[in-house]
């Protein structure tokens, strides 16, 4: 399966929606460096992004909000937070 941007998008949210733990999120990211199939004409920056969520479970990389919307906004996605009654 070629890896996308929006594949990469999609893998970004479902861990801001609680979908997936930041442990699967790296985990993922770093199959996807050894095995994945980049979308050839943004392999750079797929490589790029990839690389920093598959650092995020390091104490002195992280992964904060503002990481995972610097992260979209290269991947060309935009991203809003919604707040609603619990």
């Amino acid at each position: 399966m070629t890896i996308t941007k929006k594949t990469v998008a999609e893998k970004i949210a479902a861990y801001l929606h609680h979908e997936i733990t930041l442990a699967q999120l790296v985990d993922w990211s770093e199959s996807a460096l050894m095995d994945g199939e980049l979308a050839e004409r943004d392999a750079q920056t797929l490589s790029s992004v990839i690389a920093r969520l598959g650092v995020a479970d390091v104490r002195a990389f992280g992964l904060a909000w503002e990481d995972c919307k610097e992260l979209l906004h290269k991947l060309r996605f935009s991203s809003r937070v919604e707040v609603v009654a619990a």
